[in-house]
């Protein structure tokens, strides 16, 4: 029985390399699998109108988000970056706007006629910039939606240093000063504590 192995190992580390190769319609779209799962389920409870994700790199990831808003039947996404990396399937969706000045120079007033908006952070995991964008787009989050900040995983994976504290330094300083979000432990938690590289990052709007 070649390739037959009676073991099974896998971590955090292997989990990563794999979400580093991992496509959607065979467009780059760097995501953890369990994270993309609990994505759809979201999409389809709170039903957005506005997705605003901040990271876009080759498009993958919004143009997974495009489809899920397909099958709501409503909804399009803004997708920021610094950079025009998208390929042209993500530019030829009608459901996708991109805007490539960075999120420093995106105006939210144009997001502001949408009724229900979901938020994700994904821009460059420094402490710094993850708090400046929860400050600056929180108050665009629908109540019962959420602000979907990623990659918190680089502590587990001892990359905390080269990020000035990353992600999760980011949200506790936020949650400190913010009552409106709670960390939602129902998707955190959903295949066991923090199995998600979106750790403690699912922060869900209240109030």
């Amino acid at each position: 029985m070649k390739n037959f192995i009676d073991k099974v190992k896998f971590d955090v580390n292997s989990v990563c390399d794999g979400h580093h190769k991992t496509t959607y319609r065979g467009i780059k779209a760097i995501r953890c699998p369990f994270d993309y799962l609990i994505y759809q389920m979201i999409v389809s409870e709170v039903k957005p109108d506005l997705i605003i994700e901040i990271g876009t790199n080759n498009g993958g990831g919004a143009l997974y988000l495009s489809d899920l808003l397909s099958f709501n039947g409503n909804g399009i996404v803004h997708t920021i970056d610094i950079v025009d990396m998208a390929q042209d399937v993500p530019k030829s969706d009608p459901r996708i706007k991109f805007f490539t000045n960075g999120w420093q120079d995106y105006d939210i007033e144009q997001a502001k006629s949408f009724k229900n908006i979901l938020i994700i952070e994904d821009s460059s995991h420094m402490y710094e910039d993850t708090l400046n964008v929860l400050k600056k787009f929180h108050s665009l989050v629908s109540i019962g939606s959420y602000f979907i900040v990623e990659d918190g995983i680089i502590d587990e994976l001892g990359m905390k240093k080269e990020y000035n504290g990353g992600p999760l330094k980011a949200i506790k300083e936020f949650l400190n000063e913010n009552n409106e979000f709670e960390i939602d432990r129902k998707w955190c938690d959903f295949f066991g504590v923090n199995a998600t590289f979106n750790v403690n990052g699912y922060l869900k709007r209240i109030k």
